[in-house]
């Protein structure tokens, strides 16, 4: 048993599941890094939350930019548990989602701290078709959900910044001679900057998407809050674009503002003749030209099979890449036997799950330049 009455594997097992939360919202956390943390782990307490806390961030952050990444991927992991940087607090007890339901834990001996259990839930919840959750277990994985960083596609822009080596940057040089009279100086070179590709998400809102639209589109709000130039639509009877709505610091926020613009929620599905709108007004000036295209929908196609194909071929010329994520795709027994998933396949680079938190951190993965097949 290990410290605090919970079995070293337990909190192994709690301790690798939070590192693939942590790479799932833009940290590296390799298994070098892992494998560094569970060895601090084992000299400290694991029911301490702030033991945890602090083991994870000296040996999973890399850098400045890690550390917000990290203190919201804790917090969701750890059921909104966090244990503050700088300043000293008291120890701050991890309440697994059944105690707030009023149910069973009060009063009870456990053998595991309230830390693991609560990452062990989390853990769990990872792989749960999110159609079959239950209230608190839909406030743990939106919390979750909310940690999510995809980072984007790079692709190199235009502008260059300087470099230790490359090409010849002969404007840098000169002006350095001139600095010095026409001495010599060193010569400078440049490399060309690398910027994320643009991210599109069209999420599909109709009735047999129901149960996944929300987590989908709280998804498409991590994207557009952590990535500037992120463009989210939504699809059924209508194409309505929500981007701004998306901009909303708060996810509940934005998903009202979502709700009160969208007018065809749970109808039925066009995405052939959407789709062509959508390229028709937005495709062609820019928005889908040379970025990362989601498209979550189960492929149910009200309208004309053959047209969804030929605005899908079209939409594959403009974008960089397509991604499709199916909610039905992870199910056993799938087959995309539908007509609409049929016309649309041949013309989609990545075709992935959509069903559990899992698939949607696998989601974010695909979006950040890893191939669905890897």
């Amino acid at each position: 048993m290990g410290r605090g009455g919970v079995s070293e594997t337990a909190v192994t097992a709690t301790l690798v599941g939070f590192a693939r939360t942590l790479r799932s919202a833009g940290v590296d956390a390799d298994p070098e890094r892992v494998h560094a943390l569970v060895a601090a782990v084992a000299e400290l307490d694991a029911a301490q939350p702030r033991d945890v806390y602090w083991a994870g961030r000296l040996t999973l952050c890399g850098g400045p930019d890690d550390l917000a990444r990290y203190d919201r991927a804790f917090a969701a992991y750890f059921a909104g548990v966090q244990a503050p940087p700088v300043r000293r607090v008291p120890s701050v007890q991890v309440i697994h989602p059944v105690a707030q339901s009023g149910e069973g834990r009060p009063g009870r001996d456990h053998d595991e701290p309230a830390t693991a259990a609560t990452a062990s839930a989390a853990e769990v919840l990872r792989h749960r078709d999110l159609a079959l959750l239950t209230a608190d277990e839909r406030e743990t994985v939106r919390r979750l959900i909310a940690s999510i960083d995809p980072l984007g596609d790079p692709r190199l822009s235009r502008r260059y910044r300087p470099a230790s080596r490359g090409p010849l940057d002969t404007r840098r040089t000169v002006r350095a001679l001139l600095r010095r009279g026409g001495e010599p100086a060193r010569l400078e070179h440049r490399a060309r900057r690398v910027r994320p590709r643009r991210l599109v998400l069209v999420v599909d809102v109709s009735g047999s998407m129901q149960p996944y639209a929300d987590p989908l589109l709280r998804f498409a709000h991590a994207a557009a809050r952590r990535r500037p130039g992120t463009e989210v639509f939504t699809v059924g009877t209508r194409l309505t674009r929500v981007s701004r709505e998306m901009r909303a610091r708060d996810a509940n926020s934005a998903l009202a503002a979502v709700s009160r613009a969208v007018p065809d929620w749970s109808g039925g599905t066009r995405l052939g003749e959407l789709l062509k709108a959508f390229l028709d007004r937005w495709g062609q000036r820019g928005v889908a030209r040379g970025a990362v295209v989601v498209l979550a929908s189960d492929g149910w196609e009200r309208g004309d099979a053959a047209l969804l194909g030929q605005q899908m071929q079209r939409l594959h010329r403009l974008a960089h890449r397509v991604v499709w994520a199916n909610p039905h795709r992870g199910k056993p027994g799938y087959a995309p036997m539908t007509a609409g998933m049929v016309a649309a396949l041949p013309f989609v680079d990545d075709f992935v799950d959509g069903h559990t938190l899992q698939a949607l951190e696998r989601l974010s993965a695909v979006v950040s330049g890893v191939r669905a097949d890897a």
